[in-house]
């Protein structure tokens, strides 16, 4: 048995296991990512893609993406790998190999790498070993999380990321707990370290029924404005997916109305999926 550190579940796990992520094992005794240097996919998209609307706007960058989320999302759009146990992913690639494929790509524009599609902290150390050699190469690494990691994790990694985007995805502790399975206080001291040695954008998906009343979104505007106003704000419109395929779509005016409001205290607030 081995306890995880990750994140707030610390899972314990038995020898042979994975914990709650399904993306980190026991194995004689130590909790060891074992989707390191797996990939699910490899694509050169355009850094507003992330969504980053105010790094490096016009460049490229490589996404490179694993398996394994430490959240349950209902709605989540990538839930083949978030929820998969890797054992159908074959491909790998080393942080050797993924650091000078990013440099090949300086022709098409390409500005570093970026770890996004699952949730790249459960394996936190391949994002560290792979950013390291990206910046020794003189180029810039992204993180696209949920947020949902010890400070130590983060402390390993932020001398080496340059811009990160974090899904606040609810400003309710309960919500959190009870549909998310995550913890809202471990994500909010994750983004106000982060905001402190990095650019950081947020991005809210506006879900029917869980995140949408006015109330919460002056609550969620409040608490980035005490960080600074110049927090870029991506506020997204939901489609049905997953387990939410039953739902509607967010109406388009519930989308901006909730954007003017934000609008309020932060300088940078941009609609999503409209």
């Amino acid at each position: 048995m081995a306890v995880c550190e990750v994140c707030f579940r610390h899972c314990d796990i038995a020898e042979g296991k994975t914990g709650a992520c399904r993306a980190r094992m026991c194995k004689e005794g130590k909790v060891v990512p074992v989707s390191y240097g797996k990939f699910t996919a490899l694509a050169l998209d355009p850094i507003e893609k992330k969504p980053l609307l105010r790094f490096c706007p016009g460049s490229n960058i490589l996404s490179y993406g694993t398996y394994g989320c430490n959240l349950f999302c209902p709605f989540c759009q990538n839930h083949e790998i978030s929820r998969s146990d890797g054992s159908e992913f074959e491909d790998t690639i080393t942080p050797e190999k993924l650091a000078g494929l990013a440099e090949s790509y300086k022709v098409r524009g390409n500005i570093g790498v970026a770890f996004t599609y699952n949730e790249p902290l459960v394996c936190y150390e391949f994002v560290r070993d792979t950013a390291k050699l990206v910046r020794e190469k003189g180029m810039k690494n992204v993180l696209v999380t949920n947020g949902t990691a010890e400070l130590a994790v983060l402390e390993e990694l932020i001398p080496y990321i340059d811009a990160m985007n974090v899904d606040i995805k609810s400003f309710s502790e309960k919500t959190y707990r009870d549909v998310l399975g995550g913890d809202l206080t471990m994500t909010k001291a994750f983004i106000e370290r982060a905001v402190k040695d990095c650019h950081v954008e947020l991005t809210m998906l506006i879900v029917p029924g869980m995140n949408d009343t006015e109330e919460e979104m002056r609550e969620v505007t409040d608490w980035i404005a005490g960080m600074s106003d110049e927090i870029p704000f991506h506020i997204s419109r939901f489609f049905p997916r997953y387990r939410m395929n039953d739902q509607k779509p967010t109406d388009i005016s519930e989308i901006y109305k909730l954007a003017d409001i934000a609008s309020e205290k932060l300088k940078y607030v941009y609609t999503g999926n409209c």
